[in-house]
């Protein structure tokens, strides 16, 4: 899997992105990967609007917010047992 964070960069996608990888460590998962997407035409090619925002592989779960930790943790959980 893939956790997508999409945005320019700002403080707040650098908030998202550092709770993302804090609910992977958290859960201990080894096979999730995480990537930063700055680019606007990608971003915009993902239907999102409002940043920061943040995708699994390319289902965007949220956008113009920061998720907290146990947020992200509940949509891994459910990731992971599809």
């Amino acid at each position: 899997m893939t956790i997508k964070i999409l945005g320019s960069g700002c403080i707040n996608c650098q908030k998202l992105e550092e709770n993302a990888k804090k609910a992977v460590e958290e859960l201990g998962l080894k096979d999730v990967k995480i990537e930063h997407i700055y680019d606007l035409e990608k971003i915009v090619e993902m239907g999102v609007f409002l940043t920061p925002a943040i995708a699994f592989d390319n289902e965007v779960k949220a956008m113009g917010r920061i998720p907290e930790i146990e947020e992200i943790k509940g949509w891994l959980r459910e990731s992971n047992q599809s």
